[in-house]
């Protein structure tokens, strides 16, 4: 079991940012990240006051027995809603963190954009459903309208903008999960 993975999963589902439980266990944000990518091992007591701040326990954490789902509905999907960079994200398989890719529906309000990701291993996929958007590559930008797609090697900071006057809508699909 990868940890770190189910923690950032549990954060996400619980629409918390890493400062947010961070406050909320009463430790920095530096060592929520390290715990996520499993650079750290948080001890047993440090662990419980993780999961008690994500809603859970020990038990109900190390219980894998999970039957494989392969079809999804629109109940399954998990959304969460940014004002200020004007996006919304919708996890259209959900606890995909815990697979070797991540796709997501990503809408762009015209003027908004995602947050900019660091560089990281993986790769990067995603098709324009609907509008025109932009797609920033350390200092490079490509257009990509309806009907495109991009793909690219995720070793830039990356984000992708609307480039229109209209909603943008994307699925994206990262490998491995970095949403």
């Amino acid at each position: 079991m990868e940890i770190g993975k189910k923690i950032r999963r549990l954060r996400i589902q619980n629409s918390l940012t890493q400062e947010e439980l961070a406050e909320r266990c009463e430790l920095t944000k530096g060592f929520i990240s390290q715990v996520e990518r499993d650079l750290t091992s948080p001890s047993i007591a440090t662990l419980r006051d993780i999961l008690e701040g994500l809603g859970t326990n020990l038990r109900d954490f190390f219980n894998e027995i999970e039957d494989e789902k392969v079809v999804f509905k629109e109940e399954d999907v998990f959304i969460t809603e940014n004002e200020d960079y004007k996006y919304t994200l919708k996890w259209i398989i959900p606890n995909a963190q815990k697979n070797a890719m991540e796709p997501i529906l990503v809408e762009l309000e015209p003027g908004g954009r995602t947050k900019e990701t660091s560089p990281h291993e993986g790769e990067e996929f995603g098709y324009v459903l609907k509008g025109s958007i932009y797609v920033y590559l350390g200092k490079e930008k490509y257009k990509v309208k309806k009907g495109e797609s991009f793909y690219f090697k995720a070793n830039y900071n990356h984000y992708i903008a609307n480039a229109g006057k209209s909603k943008a809508v994307v699925i994206w699909v990262s490998t491995p999960p970095s949403f």
